[in-house]
C-alpha cells in the first residue's frame, strides 16, 4: 500500500491529474499515440516502485494526454509474468492508473488465433477468458487492503463497453470475432499437442498478458474491456516455425482498426 501510495504521488507531482480512461498497449500496437495530445511522459524506470520493460519491443512508457476530449493514461508498453516479475508487479501499473482516478480501463494484446475460423490479421473481442499462468495477482499476504479477496468472475468484462465495440466494428466494417483468450505463461511457444489441449478446454486465443490485468481490474471494480489482434494462426496439423517479426508485421498491420475501435469507444463515453 505504502509503495501505491508513493508512486501515485509522484505521478500526480509530474502533471498526471484526475485522468478518466487507462488504455494498456500490446506487443506491436504502439500507434495510438499518435492520436493522443500528450502532456506529460514519463520512463518507467523513473517512476517509484515501477518494473522496467525488459522486452525489446515494448516501449515502457507512461503518457498523460487528451483523446477525443478525454483525460487517458497509455502504458505504452506491458509488463509480463515471463519477464520474471510477480503479478503483483505485472499489474502494479493498474492500481496505480486506478488510484489516480480511472474510471474504465481498455486493454490491447497480441494473440494465436486457436479457433481456425479466426484468421491473422483480424481482431478479437475478449468475451472471457481461462488463466493458466497458474497464479493469480490477488494471492498475496494484504490483499484485503485493497478490495475483496474473493473477487466474483462470472462476467470479467464489461458487457456495455464490450457491446459498443460490436457496433463500432460493424459500423466501420471491421471483421471482430468474440471469443476466449487463454494465458500461458510463455515465453516459448506452444506445442502441436498444447495447442490441441488449449483448443479442447474452450480457447479461441492464447497469449501471455492481459488476464492479470483484468482480475485486478474486477478486484478494483474497474470496468475493463479487451481486443486481442490475431498475429498468428495456431493449427496444429499444419504447424509452422513463427518469426517474432512476422507476428509484429501482422500486429502493424492490424494495428489501425484496433485504434479505430478503441477511439470510437472512449468517444461514447
Amino acid at each position: 500500500m505504502l509503495h501505491v501510495k508513493q508512486t501515485t504521488k509522484y505521478l500526480q507531482e509530474k502533471g498526471f491529474k484526475d485522468p478518466e480512461i487507462g488504455i494498456v498497449l500490446g506487443t506491436g500496437l504502439g500507434k495510438l499515440i499518435e492520436e493522443v495530445e500528450v502532456i506529460e511522459e514519463v520512463s518507467y524506470n523513473h517512476i517509484p516502485h515501477f518494473p522496467t520493460a525488459t522486452v525489446e519491443f515494448h516501449k515502457g512508457k507512461l503518457i498523460y494526454g487528451n483523446l477525443m476530449g478525454k483525460k487517458v493514461i497509455i502504458m505504452q508498453g506491458r509488463f509480463h509474468y515471463y519477464e520474471g516479475y510477480s503479478l503483483q508487479d505485472v499489474t502494479f501499473p493498474i492500481r496505480i492508473m486506478h488510484r489516480l482516478g480511472i474510471k474504465k480501463l481498455l486493454i490491447s494484446n497480441a494473440s494465436g488465433a486457436i479457433n481456425l475460423n479466426y484468421k491473422k490479421g483480424e481482431l478479437m473481442l475478449i468475451d472471457d477468458h481461462i488463466n493458466l499462468q497458474g497464479d493469480s495477482p490477488l494471492a498475496f499476504l494484504g490483499v484485503s487492503q485493497f478490495g475483496e479477496r474473493f473477487v466474483d468472475m462470472s462476467c470479467p468484462y464489461d458487457k456495455d463497453m464490450s457491446k459498443k465495440l460490436v457496433e463500432i466494428a460493424q459500423g466501420e466494417n471491421i471483421s471482430l470475432h468474440k471469443g476466449v483468450y487463454v494465458a500461458v505463461v510463455g515465453p516459448q511457444l506452444e506445442t502441436r499437442a498444447e495447442y490441441r489441449y488449449l483448443k479442447l478446454i474452450g480457447g479461441d486465443a492464447v497469449g501471455m498478458s492481459t488476464v492479470p490485468e483484468v482480475i485486478v481490474a474486477n478486484h478494483l471494480g474497474l470496468p475493463v474491456v479487451a481486443v486481442s489482434v490475431l498475429t498468428d494462426e495456431c493449427d496444429p496439423d499444419n504447424l509452422k516455425p513463427v518469426d517474432i517479426n512476422d507476428i509484429m508485421k501482422m500486429a502493424a498491420k492490424a494495428e489501425p482498426n484496433m485504434i479505430k475501435l478503441f477511439i470510437g469507444l472512449i468517444a461514447t463515453f
